[in-house]
């Protein structure tokens, strides 16, 4: 049996406009495997949380999958109805979002809502639902359960109710989690807890995590593979190792060149001259050419695809060529 439990092919998702369609999304294909933490990492607007949001089906109109398809453990869910993906959310895929007081109603107790979740997604009676909620408390690091089951959000701290919300998605023991800027609210102590726990429960329960993040930190921390995006397209996938030490596309050896280091002193980080092209100005060819210090005629004209390489899959005329060699990042 594969263990690929996310597999997204050629996806392409679009937003018709009275001016046009605009492509949020344009031609992304990857992969999670069972146990394996990839991490999405980009500017904001590369398109990594629409990518996300079509996974879980939670496209806003007139958003749509206009392209690609979309597998779960083997069994296609794009082209399901709304009926269909509710049934697929919270039992075999699992939502993380930035803000925990999106996901938790600040009316009722974060223990009932667990019950709740739990009884929708399982047959467990009311009190075995409890006792799995008070579990779940456990697993996630929530202290003194048997007390705080009864609390409600605003009585936990910031990183608490964090925990709560991944406890919510475990509810079900889901095959994939997304997480999408899951600590970008939190401060850095706890959000290490929190990569630290999402890795752990990675481990030991075998689900897939697609990360969604900027910061470039956290993925290095925490993810296996680092997807990088770039105006709604793929621009370079590997091991983390191999994009952090040895990046091929130039948007990628920018992104790590502007991580402080421990290891070096430098007067200034690197800066990445531009900024993101809006959706109705995306540049022909490479769409980060007009930033890139060594883009050339092809890379103005022609649109890169993924091509592999010897350290990671790159969408890049000059990584492929081997016209600029971006050597090891500091």
């Amino acid at each position: 049996m594969s263990d690929v439990v996310l597999d997204v092919q050629n996806l392409r998702v679009e937003f018709p406009t009275r001016k046009g369609v605009l492509t949020a999304v344009d031609d992304i294909s990857l992969q999670i495997r069972r146990g394996e933490i990839l991490g999405v990492v980009g500017e904001s607007g590369a398109g990594k949380s629409m990518t996300g949001m079509s996974i879980l089906g939670l496209l806003e109109p007139p958003g749509r999958i206009a392209a690609g398809t979309i597998h779960l453990s083997g069994d296609r869910i794009d082209a399901l109805d709304d009926r269909a993906m509710q049934a697929v959310r919270g039992r075999r895929i699992g939502a993380i979002f930035q803000d925990p007081l999106t996901s938790l109603n600040p009316l009722f107790r974060v223990g009932d809502q667990l019950v709740e979740t739990i009884r929708l997604h399982t047959d467990l009676t009311k009190p075995q639902a409890r006792e799995r909620a008070k579990e779940l408390m456990r697993e996630v690091g929530i202290p003194a359960v048997e007390e705080r089951i009864d609390s409600y959000p605003h009585q936990f701290s910031g990183g608490m109710r964090q925990r709560i919300v991944i406890a919510l998605a475990l509810c079900a023991e889901p095959e994939l989690i997304v997480a999408d800027e899951p600590t970008t609210a939190l401060d850095v102590s706890i959000q290490a807890q929190i990569t630290a726990l999402l890795k752990r429960l990675c481990r030991e329960r075998g689900t897939a995590v697609m990360l969604v993040t900027h910061d470039m930190g956290v993925i290095a921390e925490t993810a296996d593979r680092v997807a990088v995006m770039y105006a709604g397209r793929l621009a370079e996938i590997g091991s983390v190792d191999d994009l952090v030490r040895r990046p091929r596309h130039p948007y990628t050896t920018g992104l790590m060149g502007s991580i402080p280091s421990l290891r070096r002193e430098v007067e200034e980080l690197q800066m990445i001259p531009g900024a993101m092209p809006r959706l109705n100005a995306i540049p022909p060819g490479c769409a980060f050419n007009p930033r890139c210090a060594h883009a050339g005629p092809r890379c103005r004209k022609d649109v890169p695809r993924i091509a592999s390489g010897e350290s990671s899959d790159a969408a890049c005329w000059l990584a492929q060529t081997g016209t600029v060699d971006q050597g090891e990042a500091a």
